[in-house]
């Protein structure tokens, strides 16, 4: 073998001994430590002490959150990267009109019942100070829900069907009558 073929080989055999496995490694731990399973989200580190609550609706990221002990609700909002918006290609989104509903249930033991605590902020609004003070326990179960109020064109969707299927039954009912 000649001497540039065996520089070669051993430039190559570098590469898979120490950049390839710590590529790999890199992946492996990024994904073992932001997603433990199929719905799981790891926030806590491990031996940290952590409460599990669950995390719905209208996030980009639900799932069974695994939460440092003491984690604020507007931590958790932004962990589960922030709610979600409607968009399309036709339409352009009017944010004023977006409003985020964050409703908190947890089980009181006193009152052997459900209690939910609501949250109601705009998109173009600060988050409410309670949210920034409420601290999360566990087993809370967090909704998040992204509601939009009526435009004109949605009025005007919903009149122009109404007109259309009147005015289609008389002009069948009157056809039919004939």
């Amino acid at each position: 073998m000649k001497p540039f073929q065996k520089s070669v080989i051993a430039v190559i055999s570098l590469v898979f001994l120490f950049v390839i496995p710590d590529t790999l490694k890199a992946q492996i731990t990024q994904t073992q430590a932001f997603r433990v399973g199929e719905g799981f989200i790891r926030i806590a580190q491990p031996g940290q002490v952590a409460d599990t609550l669950s995390v719905l609706g209208d996030l980009n990221m639900p799932g069974r959150y695994i939460i440092p002990r003491g984690i604020r609700a507007d931590e958790l909002l932004a962990h589960a990267r922030g709610p979600i918006t409607s968009r399309s290609s036709v339409e352009n989104i009017d944010w004023n009109k977006m409003r985020v509903e964050m409703s908190i249930s947890r089980h009181s033991s006193e009152e052997g019942r459900m209690i939910t605590d609501t949250f109601v902020f705009r998109y173009d609004e600060e988050y409410p100070l309670d949210l920034f003070e409420y601290q999360l326990r566990n087993g809370d179960i967090v909704k998040v829900e992204v509601k939009r109020s009526p435009s004109f064109l949605d009025w005007l969707r919903v009149f122009s069907t109404v007109v259309s299927a009147t005015a289609t039954t008389i002009i069948v009912v009157d056809r039919l009558s004939n």
